[in-house]
């Protein structure tokens, strides 16, 4: 992956830092959080599902929305849950430190 593309997902995880204050009827970021954590965690569960679809499909454009759409919600919780991606990633490092 690009030093480019980690970035994105960087500045994306700020946009939805920023918009998470914003009016709910002006953002799907907003309305997304403020419909709770429930609704945040259904989302990702079902996106997670047609990510699993696609893949069993064959269905790489599919695919690819569908991976795109689950990242976003992922990222949409973890703000709710005042996660930040470097937290996972500090995890996924540990577990592939060597032993």
């Amino acid at each position: 992956m690009s030093d480019k593309a980690l970035a994105f997902l960087v500045s994306l995880e700020d946009i939805i830092a920023d918009r998470a204050g914003a009016d709910a009827d002006s953002s799907y970021t907003a309305r997304l959080l403020a419909e709770g954590t429930r609704r945040v965690a259904q989302k990702v569960g079902e996106e997670g599902v047609e990510v699993a679809l696609a893949a069993a499909a064959g269905n790489r454009a599919e695919l690819l929305d569908e991976a795109a759409d689950l990242l976003y919600h992922l990222l949409v919780l973890l703000r709710d849950q005042d996660v930040s991606l470097a937290d996972v990633v500090t995890v996924l490092e540990g577990r592939h430190r060597p032993g």
